[in-house]
């Protein structure tokens, strides 16, 4: 049996079906909301399901990366990421491949930016898709 830890007990999301391919994630005990649409059948003016999963897997390499910037003093205001989730329907309707881009700030020496690199890598939500999803990263330095 695999150990599960949850290092904020009293944080859950609610999610609500409010009508036509709409949805409302309620996280609680804050009250803050996050909307959802479908964008083939709802409205799509909302973020999509698929689209959560690419935030979750950039904030987390990004705030990964930020954990590692404050210890040691690095400023990596700027850095953005780009994820990108593409749908494969073999064998049924699932993600079939992640490919994300990470643009660093200038600055950076070869040492900091291999680092930072691999506290990305360490995301645990990077880590938490089937094996058979490729997830391709690549790290882009300005001149």
């Amino acid at each position: 049996m695999t150990e599960t830890m949850n290092t904020h007990p009293e944080r859950r999301v609610v999610m609500s079906y409010d009508g036509p391919q709409h949805c409302t994630a309620v996280r609680l005990p804050d009250g803050n909301t996050v909307p959802t649409d479908c964008p083939y059948t709802g409205k799509g003016a909302e973020f999509s399901p698929t689209n959560l999963v690419e935030a979750a897997v950039g904030g987390c390499m990004l705030i990964s990366m930020g954990t590692l910037a404050m210890r040691s003093e690095l400023d990596i205001s700027g850095a953005q990421i780009e994820v990108k989730a593409s749908m494969t329907d073999k064998p049924r309707m699932r993600l079939g491949a992640i490919d994300i881009n990470l643009t660093m700030p200038a600055g950076l020496s070869a040492k900091d930016c291999k680092r930072l690199e691999a506290a990305a890598e360490h995301c645990p939500i990077k880590h938490s898709f089937a094996s058979d999803i490729p997830i391709t990263v690549h790290y882009n330095y300005p001149e």
